[in-house]
């Protein structure tokens, strides 16, 4: 198999191609050229001759006088020779050739079907003399009286082609070779430049490197959103057009231009990056991962991949409901065997009357706790989980309070999904801030009301500072900190809820308050808005 040409290779040959093509075209417009200025300055010099010739006492002489016509020839042949002329004839009024370099011509007619010279006017172009082609000039012979006696031809043989050419060498190889040299030159440097830009990949390569990369780009679930060093995208899959809500046409634009929101736009152009970070993006949890892009020791810009992990954070809450019951089981065991212990011990002592009391005592303690919580809370699940609260509070040592304006009714299992959700987080977030503390007290409020539920957590601790209370639900909140900032997802998650149904979420020192409307919520599944079902409006 002949091996094929490289990509460089194939620019060197197609651009010395086009050279040779503008040294053909230069050869041929130089031809034509030195053609047109031989039959100018020879038609001239012709003429000259010719004129020379008419106005020769001895030839007007001979023309007038015809016994006299012996003198034309020899004259006629010493201009020739003086002038350097190829051909002069002298013809009379009839055409009839009177002299010539040719004696066989001599008494022949003289072809004079373009020339105008008979008319008493001069004449020069290009004529067929004996089977040559002449430059020839014709000037009319005018005697003493003003007569037009006969004519005087002086002509110089046009060369043939390789002649011209011969007689245009020197500066026609001057432009050659300097045409030549430059394109050669031109076509070495635009190869190397070629071969550079590429990175010496040839076509194939090339080819195959892009049909990998539109696979990889578009195969990942994960999206991915390239800029370059003006913030303009480069590069973007279906799953960051999805995640991101960009338009069609966001190659090449701006990203100041796609409508994205404060935070979001900060999280793909700050280059003082945190891995893994959380971003809010209208109703999903997105967690990005942003790179810069180097080539060459330069900065070309950024690449940023992002993960949706909504669905992730729901199933970790629900596990983390999970563990906070498990923690509720595990504190009531470790309770009751404590209770245990005091009961074994009255009666070992056989004080029978103080162990009847002890048990009256802690039986009807937590009889009378959910007692509370069931005739406020009537929604099975949020009352459970209060209750379960309760326990892990108490062995936290924090009062768990539930507010007496609190009142709820049964609800969908979406809503009171929903609520569990938001109260668990909420009553965790407050048992985490007050730990420690002797005297330390978290209050919960759940209020019904005829369109939403207000729910209302409040804790005996610092609270968040003012300076984080409108970032606090954007980008997640904890208590525990963690290198001097706030992280988690628990906030962002309530505010996700919450705004999903058409609530919201607050919080004003160490009160935070969520509202989830009775309503469908809605969830948005690429273009189309379904509604989930939700407890109607009473």
């Amino acid at each position: 198999m002949r091996p094929r040409l490289t990509l460089a290779g194939q620019f060197l040959t197609l651009q010395l191609t086009i050279v040779a093509a503008v040294v053909v075209a230069v050869v041929g417009v130089s031809f034509a050229q030195a053609s047109e200025r031989f039959r100018h300055v020879e038609g001239q010099a012709m003429l000259a001759v010719a004129e020379s010739a008419a106005s020769t006492d001895a030839i007007r002489t001979g023309l007038s006088d015809r016994d006299q016509e012996g003198i034309l020839q020899p004259q006629a042949e010493a201009l020739r020779t003086l002038s350097d002329a190829d051909h002069l004839i002298v013809t009379d009024l009839e055409r009839r050739i009177l002299t010539s370099v040719n004696p066989g011509l001599i008494g022949e007619p003289l072809d004079l079907r373009e020339s105008t010279v008979l008319s008493g006017s001069t004449w020069v172009g290009v004529m067929d003399v004996n089977g040559e082609r002449v430059i020839a000039a014709h000037v009319p012979v005018i005697d003493d009286e003003g007569r037009i006696v006969g004519l005087a031809a002086a002509g110089r043989t046009v060369p043939g082609p390789i002649g011209q050419l011969i007689s245009a060498a020197p500066t026609l190889l001057v432009l050659v070779g300097l045409a030549t040299v430059l394109g050669f030159v031109g076509s070495l440097l635009l190869a190397r430049r070629v071969k550079r830009q590429t990175l010496g990949l040839e076509p194939e390569e090339i080819a195959r490197l892009a049909e990998h990369r539109t696979a990889m780009l578009h195969g990942i679930k994960e999206g991915v959103l390239g800029l370059d060093r003006q913030h303009r995208v480069t590069l973007v899959n279906e799953e960051a057009a999805h995640l991101l809500r960009l338009p069609t046409d966001s190659l090449g634009r701006p990203l100041a231009d796609l409508g994205l929101e404060p935070d979001v736009h900060e999280a793909l152009t700050d280059q003082v990056q945190e891995p893994d970070r959380v971003v809010l993006i209208r109703d999903r949890l997105v967690t990005m991962n942003w790179m810069p892009l180097e080539s060459r020791d330069r900065r070309i810009g950024s690449v940023t991949t992002m993960r949706d992990r909504t669905d992730l954070s729901r199933l970790q809450q629900e596990l983390d409901l999970s563990r906070t019951t498990t923690d509720a089981l595990r504190a009531q065991a470790h309770e009751f065997s404590n209770q245990l212990h005091v009961i074994t011990g009255l009666l070992g002592l056989e004080e029978y009357d103080e162990a009847t009391r002890y048990v009256s005592t802690i039986g009807g303690t937590r009889t009378q706790w959910a007692d509370d919580v069931s005739s406020l809370v009537a929604d099975p699940s949020v009352a459970a989980l209060l209750i379960a609260k309760a326990s892990v509070a108490a062995e936290l040592g924090v009062e768990l309070r539930v507010s007496p304006g609190t009142r709820l009714e049964p609800h969908s299992a979406e809503l009171s999904d929903d609520l569990v959700m938001v109260v668990g987080n909420l009553v965790d977030n407050a048992l985490e801030a007050v730990r420690g503390d002797s005297s330390a007290w978290v209050e919960v409020e759940v209020e019904d009301s005829e369109w939403e539920v207000r729910v209302r957590v409040c804790d005996s601790g610092q609270g968040v500072p003012v300076e984080l209370a409108g970032e606090v639900f954007r980008h997640g909140f904890s208590t525990k900190p963690a290198g001097g900032t706030y992280r988690g997802v628990g906030l962002a998650l309530i505010r996700l809820v919450c705004g999903r149904r058409g609530g919201s979420a607050s919080v004003h020192g160490s009160e935070f308050v969520a509202t989830l409307p009775h309503g469908p919520t809605e969830e948005r599944f690429g273009d189309r808005t379904v509604s989930l079902p939700g407890k109607e409006a009473p």
